[in-house]
């Protein structure tokens, strides 16, 4: 069964290569070229053109080669609609944007409503497994917190919710998003087989496989940015995951990459707000550290380098809490 996770990496990371260029030249022709803001790092204006939406090279790889090496369907459907849900919402966003030219892409509130509804389905779920239910674990301390359905179920969206943006700030240099995703779906390997979660498991490590795939065409320069539709997906396939391992308390220690970007903005807009002062060059983070000096490709490995240390943290705290 340890062999299986092995299987969904390996099937998609060669569908990944194998579809790629087929999937760039028809982002191309279909006029998805990526506009670049002129208020960021200069570098970047060279990106311009660059066909988006490329994150269906991941979610399509991702979902055969789950649904191929998975030896049961029991939890995977569930994993699956939450994923390609997302990556739906992310798609109309990419979409309207780089095709039809509103810069804005959805409005907010549509793009959160569809997060809402896709995400509630995968809730709606968990509350019905007396195996996982309404409680939470607090990570070292081992003990369960009980919530009211009610309150769970806005916790997990808020998890959902804040995962998938969080990843989608960090999609914003070349190999980043897919390669510290990478590194979260193997640490999210090895939890969902120590909890015996095959299906998981399998869907963990295709997401990794996957990932590594798309960094094949997104290591810089990138021939092929993932857009909304891949990070929206992939947050939602990381909050997903820590809802159905009840894991959720542990997405801070796992995904503290994603964390950190997110809370640069955050602090960023209240400080701005606030005193009319910035705390960072630019936010997200890895644009202040480019804006610092740094070069794209040093920050981007670093980063990944940071989310791999996250991941072990939060694997030896799982370990520590559980076993």
């Amino acid at each position: 069964m340890w062999l299986l996770p092995v299987y969904s990496a390996l099937v998609a990371f060669v569908l990944v290569l194998a579809a790629g260029p087929v999937v760039i030249r028809f982002l191309v022709r279909l006029g998805t070229g990526q506009n670049v803001r002129d208020d960021g790092p200069q570098t970047h204006l060279k990106k311009a053109g660059t066909p988006s939406m490329g994150g269906i090279m991941i979610l399509i790889p991702l979902a055969l080669a789950a649904i191929i090496v998975s030896p049961t369907k029991e939890i995977l459907p569930y994993m699956l609609f939450v994923t390609l849900g997302f990556g739906l919402v992310g798609l109309v966003d990419d979409f309207l944007k780089v095709v039809r030219g509103r810069s804005l892409g959805l409005r907010a509130r549509d793009k959160l409503l569809g997060q809402i509804l896709v995400g509630a389905v995968a809730i709606l779920f968990v509350l019905s497994r007396p195996d996982l239910g309404s409680s939470v674990f607090v990570p070292l301390a081992g003990t369960r917190l009980s919530l009211p359905k009610w309150l769970y179920f806005v916790f997990a969206e808020l998890v959902l919710i804040a995962t998938s943006n969080a990843v989608n700030l960090t999609d914003g240099l070349d190999g980043l998003a897919a390669g510290s995703m990478t590194a979260t779906a193997i640490s999210y390997v090895a939890i969902t087989a120590l909890l015996g979660s095959w299906e998981l498991a399998v869907f963990a490590g295709a997401l990794a496989g996957a990932c590594l795939g798309f960094s094949w065409f997104n290591a810089p320069p990138a021939q092929v940015f993932m857009g909304d539709t891949g990070s929206l997906a992939l947050g939602g396939a990381l909050g997903t995951m820590a809802l159905l391992t009840k894991t959720e308390l542990f997405l801070p220690i796992l995904g503290g990459l994603y964390l950190v970007e997110a809370l640069s903005v955050i602090l960023q807009v209240i400080s701005f707000q606030l005193t009319g002062k910035r705390i960072f060059r630019m936010s997200p983070l890895h644009h202040h550290f480019e804006l610092a000096g740094w070069a794209e490709p040093k920050v981007a490995a670093r980063f990944t380098l940071a989310s791999v240390l996250c991941g072990v943290l939060g694997l030896l705290a799982f370990v520590y809490t559980f076993f």
